[in-house]
């Protein structure tokens, strides 16, 4: 059974253009994480600020060792952050 977590970042029209380029320049970064299968960073259309976040896994362990590991870790910290608030979602595929 597949495990996909969804982050649903709200992100002021001025922090569209970084948030986009921060994550076309770490793109390949989880694509070699023990059990990643599929990265998809979707951008709303119009009516909402939310950029949604997917990501599919093997299951739940590997989602859990991407978000321990040191690759996650270096992605994440520095500069000023594009988002002003995130949500995870976590689902199982059945």
């Amino acid at each position: 059974m597949a495990y996909v977590v969804v982050n649903a970042l709200t992100v002021p029209a001025d922090q569209r253009d970084t948030l986009e380029a921060r994550f076309a320049a770490r793109r390949q970064a989880v694509d070699t994480a023990d059990g990643f299968q599929h990265f998809e960073l979707l951008r709303p259309v119009e009516g909402t600020e939310l950029y949604l976040v997917y990501t599919r896994w093997d299951d739940e362990a590997s989602y859990q060792a991407w978000r321990d590991s040191q690759q996650f870790a270096a992605g994440h910290g520095g500069g000023r952050p594009a988002a002003t608030g995130s949500s995870i979602w976590e689902f199982e595929v059945c």
